[in-house]
């Protein structure tokens, strides 16, 4: 088959872990990206409970990325094996969603907030646009790793680089 040339492998020409790699990538830089936008367009910042710095945010992202990748893997890790679903997608956006929504509660805690402020600040990402944005990056980096090792796609190749031709 032309989409295994040289690999052996059943799969897209995209390896799971490189799928991993690129997807998780984007998903930090759409996260930081979506974020900055959405503070933009709506005015308020992120966390807008005075003191707490930056900790339970960046607690937030590290732990949404850390759900982001585990959840992924479950959906690509085994590709070889099985055709990947689309409906991982669901549950990696799900999973990373409420670990964005845990680490930033655990960092407002770790801070030195007391639990009612951890608390709200959590709830108040959890029901505004700022969770929108993160569930979303979420879902189309999500979207496009499990994409990525489904495809059956060649690199591009310029027309002298074909072996029939040698």
């Amino acid at each position: 088959m032309a989409a295994d040339r040289g690999s052996g492998e059943p799969h897209g020409s995209v390896r799971p872990a490189v799928a991993l790699a690129f997807a998780s990538m984007a998903f930090v830089a759409l996260v930081i990206f979506a974020l900055g936008m959405t503070s933009l367009v709506t005015g308020e910042d992120i966390i807008a409970t005075p003191g707490l710095g930056q900790v339970p945010g960046i607690a937030g992202v590290v732990c949404a990325l850390l759900a982001f990748a585990g959840g992924l893997w479950a959906s690509i890790g085994r590709a070889e094996e099985r055709h990947p679903s689309f409906w991982g997608a669901a549950w990696t956006t799900a999973a990373s969603f409420l670990a964005y929504i845990g680490g930033v509660w655990l960092g407002a805690l770790f801070t030195g907030a007391d639990l009612g402020v951890a608390t709200g600040v959590a709830g108040r990402l959890a029901t505004s646009w700022f969770g929108v944005a993160v569930a979303a990056a979420a879902f189309v980096c999500a979207w496009s790793g499990i994409a990525l090792v489904r495809t059956r796609a060649q690199r591009p190749r310029w027309p002298w680089e074909d072996e029939h031709d040698e």
